[in-house]
């Protein structure tokens, strides 16, 4: 891409359900062109034709070898995205990589040294440290207004376990389970708040529900920064007690939105009377024609980052209705965001103005890499049951 272009030419690879929100999020953005999807499953490359008019690949090779497309999004399973990066790297495209970014530290070195080796952007995508709550944050915490960061916590509870799955979803050795595909969320965002240095991991994991315990469904980790900082993060994914019902109206109760859904769900995965592929693939298509809810103005309730509380010398924060609340000395004051945009946006735009106007990119390989080391940490204390001394972290760059 040169920069007299100003736009970023796109293909997706994957035409899944984090695709849908990605490509919507790329039609509304005047700077990014959606040139092209590949997939090697015929009914989302037409969904994808009939719903935005683009070019389809049945491979990823055919849709790197377009000379249309600058910049490839990979959201392909995570088996995939070591040799995908590596091969849109080694076509010169500059590549967005869901997370997490590999399933092992050598995979993603590898994926490093393809992207510098062959001139390209490689930067990690898909996590809410994007988000503009945690954003607003970090521009709190780097204010120094209420003093140094002590402690962090995040928790989450949801249904992710019942949701209809893959086997290479609910397989660890395949990067499935809650701390390879949600964690990251949490790290991401704790570590940006930070300021990107994660010295030592303690986790617990489990795996409770049959016959679904293959992978875990639930974590909680204890994080020490190099700053002196602290993170807890608890994440249950089983789908009983959801944590969007202390934080949305109407969402608790016997008539929430979703209960007797997940009680349903519940039923078939135990009694093994849900077909999963069937099940994927619809709500794969759900998603593909109707694409995301339109984002609110404003803040919302994050179900994948959870609740997150931000505590300093001086005060403390955690998200509010319209942006985040600050609590501090002088009582309780609510900074409202303005942001409309959904998820996806702000690492397209990062991407941009790295390419465009020569900004650093703050989620970029080395920051994937490291945020994946505390994810592999988590799991490995779990086993190990000891502390897990880190070895691969990198700091936020200035200027970002």
């Amino acid at each position: 891409m040169t920069t007299s272009s100003r736009t970023l030419h796109v293909g997706v690879v994957g035409l899944g359900l984090a695709a849908a929100s990605v490509t919507s999020a790329m039609m509304a953005m005047p700077h990014v062109n959606l040139v092209a999807g590949a997939d090697i499953n015929p009914r989302a490359l037409q969904g994808f034709q009939e719903k935005y008019g683009a070019k389809t690949y049945a491979s990823i090779e055919a849709l790197c070898d377009d000379p249309d497309i600058d910049t490839v999004w990979i959201a392909t399973p995570n088996t995939c995205h070591c040799p995908h990066v590596i091969l849109a790297a080694e076509r010169g495209k500059h590549v967005i990589v869901e997370k997490p970014m590999a399933i092992s530290l050598a995979e993603a070195e590898r994926m490093i040294e393809a992207a510098e080796r062959h001139g390209v952007q490689l930067l990690c995508g898909g996590s809410r440290s994007s988000s503009a709550v945690v954003r607003k944050m970090r521009e709190v915490v780097v204010s120094g207004t209420l003093g140094r960061l002590r402690a962090m916590t995040t928790w989450s509870s949801t249904d992710w376990m019942l949701r209809p799955r893959r086997p290479d979803e609910l397989d660890v050795s395949q990067g499935g389970g809650v701390v390879y595909r949600q964690a990251p969320h949490q790290v991401d965002s704790v570590r940006l708040l930070a300021g990107g240095k994660v010295s030592s991991v303690r986790g617990v994991t489990g795996q409770w529900m049959a016959p679904r315990h293959t992978a875990p469904g639930f974590f909680s980790a204890l994080l020490e920064c190099d700053n002196g900082a602290f993170a807890t993060l608890v994440y249950s994914a089983y789908g009983y007690f959801m944590a969007s019902e202390l934080f949305e109206p109407g969402a608790s109760g016997p008539d929430a939105p979703g209960l007797h859904g997940r009680i349903e769900a519940r039923r078939h995965i135990t009694t093994g009377t849900r077909d999963e592929a069937a099940a994927k693939e619809q709500r794969t298509r759900d998603a593909q024609r109707t694409g995301p809810a339109a984002a609110p103005r404003g803040a919302r309730f994050l179900s994948d980052l959870g609740l997150l509380v931000v505590s300093c010398e001086h005060g403390d924060m955690r998200q509010s209705p319209a942006g985040i609340y600050i609590y501090d000395d002088a009582g309780t004051t609510e900074l409202q965001l303005t942001e409309t945009r959904g998820a996806y946006a702000p690492e397209l735009d990062e991407l941009y103005d790295a390419l465009v106007y020569g900004k650093p990119v703050l989620h970029s390989g080395r920051w994937g890499l490291a945020t994946l080391e505390v994810c592999l940490a988590i799991m490995q204390s779990a086993t190990a049951h000891r502390d897990i001394p880190l070895q691969h972290q990198v700091a936020v760059p200035d200027g970002t």
